[in-house]
């Protein structure tokens, strides 16, 4: 006998599952009123097709794409510790490519640092 806090019994149980299947499986909105429903993303609007904010330019994206990899990477760091993190947080192989080839003597304070150094080259 389970003892727990379930309301129905299993037979109510499998029934309720019986009469919504089919509801659920339709890929229509379940809810009674229109504006419980999320916003479709539109088609036309690149931000929101991509699932976030598109960068404006080549600089701008490799910013972001390094801060998504370094976030939370104590810095000031130099170019070992950078791919150190880089290696253990599974970034993409060009991303790490072209931290390998910055000075290792130099240390950086910040992304934006690494994201300056790495766009000049």
């Amino acid at each position: 006998m389970q003892r727990g806090s379930d309301r129905l019994s299993r037979r109510q149980d499998d029934e309720m599952k019986h009469q919504l299947k089919g509801l659920l499986q339709s890929g229509h909105p379940t809810r009674t009123e229109e504006w419980h429903d999320p916003e479709p993303v539109a088609d036309d609007d690149p931000e929101l097709a991509s699932g976030g904010r598109v960068p404006s330019d080549a600089f701008e994206a490799l910013r972001l794409e390094l801060a998504r990899h370094l976030a939370r990477t104590p810095f000031p760091a130099h170019r070992g510790d950078l791919l150190r993190v880089l290696r253990e947080r599974h970034a993409p192989d060009p991303l790490t490519h072209r931290v390998e080839g910055l000075p290792g003597d130099r240390t950086y304070r910040s992304v934006q640092d690494v994201a300056v150094a790495l766009h000049r080259r």
